[in-house]
């Protein structure tokens, strides 16, 4: 069945024999995300070639999706990747049919992607994502958090470079405001992005909604008032939550949130500064419920069964973007490039 189709062409759902990696009947073996090259598309190709093969292929982290295999075989190329049961997070915040997610589970997503990036910004080689977006973060089945989609990313900038120089390319209501109106790369423009997934996360509203009333199109452009003031945050926040948080994580979120946006890229915190804070407001919870004596697990979170761990592993997806379509199907990956 098909899971997804974009510019490089479609992600079907497939079942291989968990030794051999060879290819069983559906249902039999192990569940896989197939990734298959539009073989029209040379940028399809360079992007397969480039990017998910030299830094999926030999990057390993739990909030990284697995690259298990891939096959070559004259102009057809195919791409494996470990099946992500849950979806994309823009799936479970857009999607009309999906249950919402409670306060503690989007906490648990944030901290599982800004690990994964975090563990890119740190790697001997410093990688920037440069597509980081909802669509992109893939969850398990016990929505543990991974990053997908490799096309686009870049080595960071060597010896006293401060950024790279690229065409821009991404996607719209992401990209960070230097990076588009220079294509002037750095690692701190993948904190931007991570921003605005986190104000997509707290108000459950898209990054860009043109149907929304003027001004208020460009979440981050009408946000940024509600961020700043604690008084006004509470009409940012994402009704659903009803009342799930305390008023310290949020005002530290939203805090938080504020400083990934900021204009610019020194301003900004690093990633590793982001996962200390977001595992410090997590924390938070977790001393209130001491305090009070249980461990009030919501029952928004025990309908996700949420029964494992918060630092476990994640997975796969795509989106639609500025320089491409893309259409997301039954909750998996989303974009096939």
């Amino acid at each position: 069945s098909v899971l997804g189709e974009g510019g490089f062409g479609r992600v079907y759902k497939g079942w291989v024999d968990e030794k051999t990696m060879n290819p069983t009947k559906s249902g039999t073996g192990m569940v896989v995300a197939v990734k298959k090259l539009n073989s029209e598309s040379m940028q399809g190709y360079e992007e397969w070639q480039v990017s998910e093969i030299n830094f999926l292929g030999r990057l390993s982290h739990p909030n990284l999706v697995k690259l298990l295999g891939y096959c070559w075989e004259d102009k057809e190329l195919l791409l494996v990747y470990e099946f992500m049961a849950k979806g994309s997070l823009e799936n479970h915040l857009f999607r009309k049919g999906c249950a919402p997610l409670s306060w503690e589970l989007r906490l648990k997503i944030a901290i599982g992607a800004a690990r994964g990036l975090a563990f890119l910004h740190a790697s001997e080689k410093q990688v920037i994502y440069r597509d980081f977006k909802a669509s992109n973060i893939l969850l398990d089945a016990s929505y543990n958090a991974k990053l997908s989609d490799f096309g686009l990313a870049k080595l960071g900038p060597t010896g006293s470079n401060s950024h790279i120089t690229t065409r821009v390319m991404g996607t719209y209501g992401y990209a960070a405001p230097e990076y588009v109106a220079t294509g002037h790369l750095y690692v701190k423009s993948d904190v931007y992005g991570f921003g605005v997934v986190m104000l997509e996360m707290l108000s459950g509203k898209r990054a860009l909604d043109p149907n929304r009333p003027n001004g208020q199109q460009s979440l981050v452009d009408w946000a940024k008032p509600y961020l700043a003031d604690r008084r006004k945050l509470a009409r940012l926040m994402d009704p659903q939550f009803e009342g799930q948080y305390n008023s310290k994580q949020s005002h530290q979120a939203a805090q938080l949130t504020l400083n990934c946006l900021a204009g610019e890229p020194r301003s900004r915190p690093s990633m590793k500064e982001v996962l200390e804070t977001l595992e410090q407001i997590e924390a938070l919870k977790s001393r209130t419920r001491e305090a009070r004596g249980g461990s009030g697990t919501s029952s928004r979170d025990r309908a996700h069964g949420r029964s494992a761990a918060v630092h476990q592993r994640s997975s796969p997806r795509g989106g639609s973007d500025a320089r491409r379509g893309s259409r997301a199907t039954n909750g998996h990956a989303t974009k096939a490039r």
